[in-house]
């Protein structure tokens, strides 16, 4: 038996960069929308995952298809601060919104992680107009795949928009607690 779709989590950022206003799914609703969770220490985000997520935002009109970057840090949270995320997005010509997962009070894993159940990064999360999860995806997915799935995804019906804003403040991040094992294909959550 199937499990009937999935609404999307929302997001639960405490800061964002390459965007002057806090961004909600909400807010996004008629559009497709293309998360890309990453970290910047992961070789597969930085080797596959990142530069997709920029051609897509890249080809697609952000009328059609919005790209977000989500920074989920589960390790190295010393090494991997906003303030280094900042001068990596520009070094990298990241040009699309990235908000960093807010860190959770009681797990290393953040809470947007958390909330989708992601299991390493790179992640891929692909919303419908309608705001339901349509894939949520480990590791590396083919262009010609992703591609597909957001053309069919563009092609469906638009509902009627929906506008609301967020808030987002800035925490602390937990200590340490993860190992993760990277490759080139990306991290996974060690425990």
């Amino acid at each position: 038996m199937l499990s009937p779709p999935a609404t999307a989590a929302p997001l639960s950022i405490a800061q964002w960069f390459n965007t002057e206003a806090s961004i909600t799914l909400d807010s996004l609703r008629g559009r497709v929308v293309l998360i890309h969770a990453f970290q910047m220490l992961c070789p597969g985000c930085v080797a596959q995952g990142l530069p997709q997520a920029m051609k897509v935002h890249q080809l697609f009109p952000a009328s059609e298809v919005v790209v977000l970057g989500l920074h989920t840090v589960f390790e190295h949270h010393d090494a991997m601060t906003p303030t280094t995320l900042k001068a990596f997005l520009h070094e990298y010509r990241i040009t699309f919104p990235v908000g960093v997962d807010r860190p959770a009070a009681d797990s290393p894993i953040p809470t947007t992680m958390q909330a989708y159940g992601l299991r390493g990064t790179p992640s891929l999360i692909v919303i419908d107009r309608q705001g339901v999860v349509r894939l949520n995806h480990f590791g590396h997915i083919e262009d010609l795949a992703l591609g597909a799935l957001l053309g069919t995804l563009v092609s469906e019906a638009a509902p009627e928009q929906v506008t609301t804003t967020g808030n987002a403040d800035r925490t602390q991040t937990p200590d340490d607690t993860l190992q993760a094992d990277c490759d080139d294909q990306g991290c996974t959550i060690g425990r």
